[in-house]
């Protein structure tokens, strides 16, 4: 089940906040520049179905996406960088929809934690700049299309913080 847990900085171990029914996880992030929903596959996707696949089963969103965004590119990801489980920064917003699997996405916004636990059929719009990590478990296991306009505003500028060390992690 989709999730967002809001905790302060000061209390890392003390939920202020836990959302589990998507209007609500969805108006919060909304006030802080984060898009949240859920979208339907207009076909079933067979485990280890082909990256065209994949795309081809939310083909209607992902279009709809790109046009809205301006966005050029479309990917599908299948592995975890263990580097992003630091805190970093992207040039460009990021646009992940899971199609499989899930991940938690922590971002550090205005002394606020806000960790976004992300499962099939949600897609999370992050801001360009926006003090983040991602964790996808200890054994990763999850299909994650990407939409954007250019790889090198995906790379990961790493803040140095220690900041994801404090805070939960989603095997926790």
């Amino acid at each position: 089940m989709s999730s967002l847990t809001v905790y302060h900085h000061s209390t890392p171990d003390t939920p202020n906040k836990v959302l589990t029914h998507l209007e609500d996880i969805a108006a919060t992030l909304a006030e802080q520049g984060v898009r949240f929903e859920r979208w339907q596959a207009s076909a079933p996707i067979q485990p280890g179905a082909a990256e065209h696949e994949v795309i081809g089963a939310y083909q209607q969103s992902i279009d709809k996406l790109m046009a809205e965004k301006a966005c050029s590119h479309v990917d599908v990801v299948r592995e975890a960088d263990p580097r992003l489980l630091d805190e970093h920064t992207c040039e460009e917003d990021q646009l992940r929809f899971f199609a499989a699997g899930r991940g938690l996405f922590n971002l550090n916004i205005g002394g606020y934690l806000y960790a976004v636990l992300c499962e099939k059929g949600d897609l999370i719009g992050i801001p360009a700049g926006t003090r983040q990590w991602v964790d996808m478990g200890e054994d990763p296991r999850f299909v994650a299309i990407r939409v954007y306009n250019k790889p090198e505003g995906l790379v990961a500028h790493f803040t140095g913080e220690k900041i994801a060390e404090v805070f939960a992690r989603l095997d926790d």
